[in-house]
């Protein structure tokens, strides 16, 4: 079975076309800087041979529609393609990221389920449309290839009541279902899945935590393979300092803005989602033209990679205390995978716990797994990248073969 994996995120478009069987890649896509003023959109397509196939467009991509429809038009390309016909495709895999309580499992798209997504878009602001987006041009361009959805809340199914429910009127969960649920889980299973293989023990008898840094980011704490607990909350925006997301805040900064500003909650919303995180401390939320302005000396850039990296380690170190007994600390995702100096500062005077950090390894890249601890330190530390795609592909095939 083909099965094409459409991953929307808040401000890219990941696409691949995978064989299933094999699990080969036929096609690779990246689409970046959505919304703004330039838009990047790399395809690479393996056509069966020696050589790939690539194709590089740099254009304004306004929104995740246009980079959906970029990104189906080139695989189905005759010449820079690999599908001689729509129909070859077996199956659509869509990264979906809040699913609720309505959804723990991966589950063939209806109209039902589309209404259900679109009801969580309150809860994820930044990330469910885009999802319905590729749904939407997915299912028009593909109409007769299956569709399935596979939820980032689902791995963190597994979260304790005490791990999970807030503070607050008991009433509001029963009534309105406000409690925690995690996100990045389908990244965080399949990291985890690795590291148990790479350190030669069971799943289900390894302790680990699993660091997700990206735009958006996100940690969790898994014990003998499961989530116990995790920093994002309701939706993605409670926990680490993201790219635009504040993380952690004193909720009471919203009666404070709303009294002393004149914010409504709309234009508080807006700003915490996405004038805030790295972008609202500093202007940038590329990590990339973080490190550059802080060679040029840029005040604000070195405080938030200072405010970042401090949050990441505040949480590695809670999830340490949750788990007791920990195997390894796993960094994946675009910034976990490659921005050795995040690392560094994220693990920063964690001896204490276990945790001692070969720098010459750590400096490194790969597209391969690699240890950047030492042979002395008590917790193995691994970058591993994350496969996301290849996961929603054998999550799309397995529903399907029910």
């Amino acid at each position: 079975m083909k099965v094409l994996v459409i991953n929307s995120g808040s401000s890219s478009i990941k696409y691949q076309l995978l064989d299933t069987e094999t699990e080969a890649v036929m096609v690779n896509g990246l689409v970046e800087r959505i919304g703004e003023e330039v838009g990047d959109l790399k395809n690479k397509a393996f056509p069966g041979t020696e050589n790939e196939v690539v194709t590089e467009i740099q254009q304004p991509i306004p929104d995740h529609n246009t980079g959906m429809r970029l990104a189906i038009e080139l695989i189905t390309d005759p010449e820079k393609g690999v599908l001689k016909d729509k129909g070859e495709i077996g199956a659509i895999g869509h990264r979906v990221v809040h699913g609720g309580e309505d959804f723990h499992k991966s589950t063939v798209i209806t109209d039902e389920v589309i209404a259900a997504i679109e009801a969580c878009v309150p809860l994820a602001p930044l990330h469910n449309s885009a999802n319905l987006d590729g749904i939407r041009v997915a299912m028009e361009l593909f109409p007769e290839a299956p569709q399935v959805a596979v939820f980032d809340t689902a791995f963190h199914q597994t979260i304790p009541a005490h791990a999970y429910m807030y503070a607050l009127p008991y009433a509001l969960y029963e009534e309105n279902r406000i409690r925690r649920y995690g996100f990045h889980g389908t990244s965080h299973k399949f990291v985890a899945g690795e590291m148990a293989r790479l350190l030669g023990k069971p799943l289900e008898e390894t302790n680990m935590v699993t660091v997700h840094l990206g735009n958006g980011g996100s940690i969790t704490a898994v014990e003998n393979g499961q989530s116990v607990d995790t920093s994002m909350g309701m939706t993605p925006l409670e926990g680490l300092v993201m790219g635009t997301r504040s993380g952690d805040v004193d909720p009471a900064v919203h009666t404070f803005l709303a009294r002393n500003k004149g914010m409504d909650i709309e234009q508080i919303d807006t700003l915490l989602n996405k004038e805030s995180g790295l972008k609202g401390l500093c202007g940038m939320n590329d990590m990339r033209d973080i490190h550059a302005a802080i060679e040029k000396g840029d005040k604000h850039a070195e405080i938030a990679l200072g405010v970042q990296t401090y949050r990441n380690r505040k949480y590695i170190g809670a999830y340490m205390a949750v788990l007791g007994r920990v195997d390894a600390i796993v960094f994946t995702a675009g910034i976990g995978e490659n921005d050795d100096i995040v690392r560094r500062e994220s693990l920063k005077d964690l001896e204490a716990f276990g945790v001692e950090i070969d720098q010459d390894a750590n400096a490194k890249r790969g597209k391969e797994p690699f240890k950047i601890s030492t042979e002395a330190s008590k917790v193995a530390v691994w970058v591993i990248p994350t496969n996301e795609e290849l996961a929603i592909a054998r999550e799309a095939r397995e529903v399907l073969s029910k």
